[in-house]
């Protein structure tokens, strides 16, 4: 078993994840444009992946290996320790950033909202209910497990509402868009803005 190691450039990241119960390398550039190469073993969370890296403008791989043959649990947080850390790295003291934003995303019957603060207070508020325990093989509360997981690492206040939805493929998918597009303008440069956005001077 060994130690995280990062590796960090200018609003890029590389993690590397490496226990008993899953190994990861995970790459990440805020300033991107949407391109995903996702390979994590869960087919439901690659999907989630690469439509939070397309509606976030961010350049996201993630290849991963877990104990899926126990269950998907150890993979999917993990994962969202590693995606919570890149943005860490990537976003450094968060100088220049807008910092807060919100996104609401309408899939056919469902809406999300998700509102944020890249505020080095990592919290979770996720008031999600979804009816169906699994979507596929997927098992649905694994998607509170993800975020929760990412807000801390990410030092993320970060707040998932679903205002109404019966579809767990859909609401998922909304919350997965949503949280994509509101950290894509929360971590977006602010023309003029010189240091970090905060009465304070710093997060």
């Amino acid at each position: 078993m060994t130690e995280p190691t990062t590796t960090v450039s200018p609003r890029k990241s590389t993690i590397k994840r490496e226990t008993l119960e899953t190994k990861i390398s995970l790459q990440l550039d805020v300033d991107g444009s949407g391109k995903a190469d996702i390979s994590t073993g869960v087919g439901f969370l690659d999907h989630m992946l690469t439509l939070f890296a397309v509606h976030g403008f961010f350049d996201l791989t993630v290849q991963a290996q877990g104990d899926t043959h126990v269950d998907d649990h150890h993979t999917v947080e993990d994962i969202g320790i590693c995606l919570g850390q890149a943005f860490a790295q990537a976003l450094g003291d968060k100088a220049g950033i807008h910092r807060y934003a919100h996104a609401y995303v309408p899939m056919d019957e469902t809406l999300a909202r998700v509102s944020l603060d890249f505020s080095n207070r990592p919290f979770l508020h996720y008031d999600v209910t979804i009816r169906d325990q699994k979507v596929g093989t997927f098992d649905t509360a694994l998607a509170g497990e993800f975020l929760r997981a990412l807000a801390q690492h990410a030092g993320l206040t970060l707040h998932v509402d679903l205002l109404h939805g019966e579809n767990a493929h859909h609401i998922i998918e909304a919350v997965f868009k949503a949280l994509g597009r509101a950290m894509g303008e929360g971590a977006s440069l602010r023309q003029g803005l010189v240091g970090t956005l905060s009465s304070k001077g710093s997060l």
